[in-house]
Protein backbone atom coordinates (compact mmCIF):
# COMPACT_ATOMS: atom_id res chain seq x y z
CA UNK A 1 0.00 0.00 0.00
CA UNK A 2 2.73 2.63 -0.96
CA UNK A 3 1.22 6.00 -1.18
CA UNK A 4 -1.15 4.88 2.01
CA UNK A 5 -3.35 7.37 3.22
CA UNK A 6 -4.26 6.60 6.88
CA UNK A 7 -7.52 8.21 8.95
CA UNK A 8 -6.72 8.34 12.72
CA UNK A 9 -9.58 7.95 14.84
CA UNK A 10 -9.24 8.67 18.89
CA UNK A 11 -13.31 8.58 20.87
CA UNK A 12 -13.01 10.99 23.58
CA UNK A 13 -15.24 12.05 26.32
CA UNK A 14 -14.05 15.49 28.79
CA UNK A 15 -10.23 13.99 29.02
CA UNK A 16 -9.19 17.26 26.93
CA UNK A 17 -5.38 17.75 28.34
CA UNK A 18 -4.93 13.53 27.46
CA UNK A 19 -6.07 14.57 24.05
CA UNK A 20 -4.01 17.61 23.87
CA UNK A 21 -0.82 15.56 24.07
CA UNK A 22 -2.41 12.85 22.08
CA UNK A 23 -3.06 15.01 19.23
CA UNK A 24 0.36 16.60 19.78
CA UNK A 25 2.44 13.13 19.39
CA UNK A 26 0.87 12.34 15.86
CA UNK A 27 2.58 15.95 15.01
CA UNK A 28 5.75 14.85 14.85
CA UNK A 29 5.27 12.04 13.02
CA UNK A 30 8.25 10.94 10.53
CA UNK A 31 8.30 9.09 7.36
CA UNK A 32 4.33 8.70 7.21
CA UNK A 33 1.90 9.18 4.34
CA UNK A 34 -0.63 11.62 4.65
CA UNK A 35 -3.02 11.06 7.34
CA UNK A 36 -5.77 12.94 9.03
CA UNK A 37 -7.12 12.46 12.14
CA UNK A 38 -11.05 12.70 13.43
CA UNK A 39 -11.93 12.89 16.79
CA UNK A 40 -15.19 12.09 17.99
CA UNK A 41 -16.21 14.06 21.16
CA UNK A 42 -18.96 11.68 23.03
CA UNK A 43 -20.51 14.32 24.82
CA UNK A 44 -17.43 16.31 26.67
CA UNK A 45 -18.47 19.17 28.64
CA UNK A 46 -14.84 20.17 29.25
CA UNK A 47 -12.14 22.28 27.21
CA UNK A 48 -12.12 19.11 24.28
CA UNK A 49 -13.31 21.49 21.64
CA UNK A 50 -10.77 24.46 22.60
CA UNK A 51 -8.15 21.79 22.24
CA UNK A 52 -9.63 20.71 19.25
CA UNK A 53 -9.74 23.67 17.36
CA UNK A 54 -5.93 24.83 18.40
CA UNK A 55 -4.87 22.07 17.05
CA UNK A 56 -6.51 22.20 14.05
CA UNK A 57 -4.88 25.86 13.35
CA UNK A 58 -1.61 24.81 14.55
CA UNK A 59 -0.97 21.40 13.42
CA UNK A 60 -0.35 20.71 9.12
CA UNK A 61 -2.87 17.58 8.90
CA UNK A 62 -6.46 17.72 8.43
CA UNK A 63 -8.22 17.37 11.81
CA UNK A 64 -12.40 16.84 11.42
CA UNK A 65 -14.31 17.80 14.92
CA UNK A 66 -17.47 15.11 14.99
CA UNK A 67 -20.07 15.70 18.26
CA UNK A 68 -21.88 12.65 19.29
CA UNK A 69 -23.91 13.21 22.58
CA UNK A 70 -24.64 9.67 23.14
CA UNK A 71 -21.95 8.08 25.19
CA UNK A 72 -21.43 4.75 23.50
CA UNK A 73 -17.69 4.13 22.45
CA UNK A 74 -18.86 1.36 19.46
CA UNK A 75 -21.28 4.82 17.96
CA UNK A 76 -18.67 7.31 18.39
CA UNK A 77 -16.06 5.40 16.49
CA UNK A 78 -18.68 4.07 13.71
CA UNK A 79 -19.29 8.09 13.06
CA UNK A 80 -15.51 8.76 12.79
CA UNK A 81 -15.24 5.59 10.14
CA UNK A 82 -18.36 7.16 8.56
CA UNK A 83 -16.41 10.11 8.06
CA UNK A 84 -13.05 8.58 7.49
CA UNK A 85 -11.16 8.89 3.55
CA UNK A 86 -8.24 7.22 4.48
CA UNK A 87 -7.32 3.40 3.55
CA UNK A 88 -6.84 2.44 6.32
CA UNK A 89 -8.29 3.32 9.64
CA UNK A 90 -5.84 3.89 12.88
CA UNK A 91 -7.22 3.73 16.30
CA UNK A 92 -5.70 4.41 19.16
CA UNK A 93 -7.34 6.16 22.79
CA UNK A 94 -6.98 9.47 23.83
CA UNK A 95 -4.58 8.98 26.65
CA UNK A 96 -1.51 7.30 24.46
CA UNK A 97 1.52 9.10 23.30
CA UNK A 98 2.39 8.03 19.86
CA UNK A 99 6.25 7.49 19.11
CA UNK A 100 7.64 9.15 15.86
CA UNK A 101 7.44 5.89 13.74
CA UNK A 102 4.11 5.08 15.11
CA UNK A 103 2.00 5.57 11.62
CA UNK A 104 4.88 4.56 9.21
CA UNK A 105 4.87 1.26 11.07
CA UNK A 106 1.38 0.59 11.10
CA UNK A 107 1.73 1.40 7.00
CA UNK A 108 4.05 -0.39 6.17
CA UNK A 109 2.51 -3.58 8.27
CA UNK A 110 -0.15 -3.57 5.73
CA UNK A 111 1.70 -4.03 2.16
CA UNK A 112 1.44 -7.23 0.88
CA UNK A 113 -1.83 -9.61 0.27
CA UNK A 114 -3.77 -10.24 2.58
CA UNK A 115 -6.32 -7.75 4.65
CA UNK A 116 -4.73 -7.25 8.26
CA UNK A 117 -5.97 -6.06 11.66
CA UNK A 118 -2.42 -5.14 12.82
CA UNK A 119 -1.67 -4.14 16.26
CA UNK A 120 1.26 -3.34 18.17
CA UNK A 121 2.40 -2.88 21.58
CA UNK A 122 0.95 -0.91 24.42
CA UNK A 123 3.23 -0.19 26.84
CA UNK A 124 1.40 0.92 29.92
CA UNK A 125 3.56 4.02 32.24
CA UNK A 126 2.81 6.24 34.98
CA UNK A 127 3.19 9.63 33.28
CA UNK A 128 4.10 10.97 29.67
CA UNK A 129 8.17 10.91 30.93
CA UNK A 130 8.52 7.62 30.96
CA UNK A 131 9.16 5.66 27.55
CA UNK A 132 10.74 2.41 27.87
CA UNK A 133 10.98 0.67 24.82
CA UNK A 134 8.71 -2.51 24.08
CA UNK A 135 9.72 -5.89 25.91
CA UNK A 136 7.81 -9.01 25.71
CA UNK A 137 5.71 -8.17 28.40
CA UNK A 138 4.34 -5.74 25.83
CA UNK A 139 3.12 -8.98 23.21
CA UNK A 140 -0.40 -9.62 23.00
CA UNK A 141 -2.73 -11.90 21.30
CA UNK A 142 -5.41 -9.14 21.04
CA UNK A 143 -7.05 -9.51 17.95
CA UNK A 144 -8.24 -6.19 18.07
CA UNK A 145 -7.85 -3.59 20.68
CA UNK A 146 -9.23 0.18 19.67
CA UNK A 147 -6.09 1.70 22.26
CA UNK A 148 -3.84 0.50 19.18
CA UNK A 149 -5.14 -1.24 15.95
CA UNK A 150 -4.98 0.14 12.02
CA UNK A 151 -7.50 -2.26 9.66
CA UNK A 152 -9.03 -1.36 6.04
CA UNK A 153 -11.76 1.05 5.85
CA UNK A 154 -13.62 -1.80 3.23
CA UNK A 155 -13.36 -4.03 5.81
CA UNK A 156 -14.71 -2.30 8.74
CA UNK A 157 -17.11 -1.12 6.36
CA UNK A 158 -18.17 -4.29 4.87
CA UNK A 159 -18.95 -5.65 8.60
CA UNK A 160 -20.64 -2.28 9.29
CA UNK A 161 -18.52 -1.30 12.06
CA UNK A 162 -18.93 -1.50 15.52
CA UNK A 163 -22.29 -3.10 17.37
CA UNK A 164 -23.70 -0.08 19.09
CA UNK A 165 -25.57 -2.44 21.31
CA UNK A 166 -22.32 -2.65 23.78
CA UNK A 167 -23.27 0.73 25.16
CA UNK A 168 -20.84 -0.13 28.01
CA UNK A 169 -17.42 -0.32 28.93
CA UNK A 170 -15.76 -3.41 27.11
CA UNK A 171 -15.57 -5.96 24.21
CA UNK A 172 -17.29 -3.67 21.79
CA UNK A 173 -13.95 -4.30 20.24
CA UNK A 174 -13.60 -7.84 20.97
CA UNK A 175 -16.69 -8.50 19.19
CA UNK A 176 -15.85 -6.59 15.74
CA UNK A 177 -12.91 -8.65 15.85
CA UNK A 178 -14.67 -12.30 15.88
CA UNK A 179 -16.43 -10.70 12.66
CA UNK A 180 -13.34 -9.41 11.13
CA UNK A 181 -11.97 -12.66 11.54
CA UNK A 182 -15.25 -14.52 10.44
CA UNK A 183 -15.43 -12.55 7.27
CA UNK A 184 -10.86 -13.47 6.32
CA UNK A 185 -9.44 -10.68 8.13
CA UNK A 186 -6.15 -12.05 9.64
CA UNK A 187 -4.10 -10.07 12.58
CA UNK A 188 -0.47 -9.06 12.41
CA UNK A 189 1.27 -8.06 15.18
CA UNK A 190 4.14 -4.75 14.32
CA UNK A 191 6.48 -4.31 16.85
CA UNK A 192 7.78 -1.07 15.54
CA UNK A 193 4.05 0.11 15.79
CA UNK A 194 3.88 0.31 19.86
CA UNK A 195 2.15 3.18 21.97
CA UNK A 196 2.64 4.47 25.13
CA UNK A 197 -0.48 4.54 27.60
CA UNK A 198 -0.68 7.00 30.09
CA UNK A 199 -1.90 5.51 33.27
CA UNK A 200 -1.28 7.65 36.29
CA UNK A 201 -1.96 5.58 39.75
CA UNK A 202 -3.88 8.53 40.84
CA UNK A 203 -6.66 8.07 38.80
CA UNK A 204 -6.91 4.23 38.88
CA UNK A 205 -8.97 4.51 41.98
CA UNK A 206 -11.26 1.44 43.63
CA UNK A 207 -14.78 3.67 42.44
CA UNK A 208 -13.81 3.85 39.38
CA UNK A 209 -12.53 0.26 38.81
CA UNK A 210 -15.08 -0.96 40.76
CA UNK A 211 -17.19 0.43 38.07
CA UNK A 212 -15.61 -0.12 35.24
CA UNK A 213 -15.63 -4.05 36.15
CA UNK A 214 -19.49 -4.02 36.76
CA UNK A 215 -19.58 -2.69 32.85
CA UNK A 216 -16.92 -5.10 31.63
CA UNK A 217 -18.84 -8.04 32.90
CA UNK A 218 -22.24 -6.63 31.83
CA UNK A 219 -21.30 -6.53 28.51
CA UNK A 220 -19.29 -9.97 28.42
CA UNK A 221 -22.73 -11.62 29.02
CA UNK A 222 -23.91 -9.79 26.12
CA UNK A 223 -20.94 -10.90 24.13
CA UNK A 224 -21.23 -14.40 24.99
CA UNK A 225 -25.36 -14.44 24.42
CA UNK A 226 -24.40 -12.89 21.20
CA UNK A 227 -21.76 -15.17 20.17
CA UNK A 228 -21.68 -18.63 22.51
CA UNK A 229 -18.27 -19.97 20.98
CA UNK A 230 -16.29 -21.70 22.79
CA UNK A 231 -13.58 -18.57 21.88
CA UNK A 232 -16.27 -16.05 23.18
CA UNK A 233 -16.78 -18.25 26.65
CA UNK A 234 -12.87 -18.72 27.11
CA UNK A 235 -12.20 -14.67 26.59
CA UNK A 236 -14.99 -13.05 29.01
CA UNK A 237 -14.19 -15.98 31.75
CA UNK A 238 -17.60 -17.08 30.73
CA UNK A 239 -17.10 -21.05 31.40
CA UNK A 240 -17.59 -23.72 33.96
CA UNK A 241 -13.49 -23.97 35.43
CA UNK A 242 -13.24 -19.92 35.86
CA UNK A 243 -16.54 -19.47 37.65
CA UNK A 244 -16.14 -22.37 40.08
CA UNK A 245 -12.41 -21.13 40.79
CA UNK A 246 -13.96 -17.54 41.45
CA UNK A 247 -16.22 -18.66 43.41
CA UNK A 248 -13.51 -20.45 45.52
CA UNK A 249 -10.82 -17.65 45.81
CA UNK A 250 -13.56 -14.82 46.07
CA UNK A 251 -17.15 -15.87 47.55
CA UNK A 252 -19.63 -12.74 47.83
CA UNK A 253 -19.43 -13.38 51.24
CA UNK A 254 -15.92 -12.53 51.71
CA UNK A 255 -16.12 -9.21 48.54
CA UNK A 256 -16.90 -6.39 51.67
CA UNK A 257 -13.79 -8.14 53.57
CA UNK A 258 -11.22 -7.40 50.10
CA UNK A 259 -13.21 -4.02 49.80
CA UNK A 260 -11.92 -2.67 53.34
CA UNK A 261 -8.60 -4.09 52.96
CA UNK A 262 -8.08 -2.84 49.27
CA UNK A 263 -8.97 0.51 50.27
CA UNK A 264 -7.54 0.78 53.71
CA UNK A 265 -3.82 2.33 53.76
CA UNK A 266 -2.78 1.15 56.94
CA UNK A 267 -2.34 -2.17 55.50
CA UNK A 268 1.26 -3.29 53.39
CA UNK A 269 0.70 -2.51 49.41
CA UNK A 270 1.27 -5.52 48.65
CA UNK A 271 -1.75 -6.87 50.80
CA UNK A 272 -4.30 -4.17 49.50
CA UNK A 273 -3.16 -5.15 45.66
CA UNK A 274 -4.00 -8.64 46.46
CA UNK A 275 -7.26 -8.20 48.18
CA UNK A 276 -8.31 -5.78 45.30
CA UNK A 277 -7.77 -8.15 42.46
CA UNK A 278 -9.29 -10.93 44.73
CA UNK A 279 -12.73 -8.36 44.90
CA UNK A 280 -12.42 -7.50 41.20
CA UNK A 281 -12.37 -10.98 39.97
CA UNK A 282 -15.87 -12.22 42.50
CA UNK A 283 -17.22 -8.79 41.07
CA UNK A 284 -16.62 -9.79 37.85
CA UNK A 285 -17.49 -13.06 37.19
CA UNK A 286 -20.59 -12.91 39.92
CA UNK A 287 -21.77 -9.74 38.04
CA UNK A 288 -21.03 -11.98 34.55
CA UNK A 289 -23.25 -14.96 35.65
CA UNK A 290 -26.15 -12.73 36.63
CA UNK A 291 -26.00 -10.95 33.07
CA UNK A 292 -25.73 -14.91 31.73
CA UNK A 293 -28.74 -16.04 33.63
CA UNK A 294 -31.38 -12.82 32.45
Amino acid sequence: MSGLRASVIIATKDRADYLQEALRSLSQQLAAAAFEVIVVDNGSTDWTSDVVKKAQATYPFTITSIFEATPNRGAARNRGIAAATGELIVFIDDDVWVPAGFLAAHSAAHEGHGTFAVSGPIINVPSYDERPKPSIANYSRAFLCTCNVSISREALRWVKGFDEQFDLYGWEDTELGVRLRENGVRAKFAWDAYVYHIKPPREQTLEVTLQKTLEKAQMAARFVKKNPSKRARMATGAYGFNILRSKALAPKWLLPLFAGVAADTRFPATLRSIARAQLLDGIYVAELERGLEQ
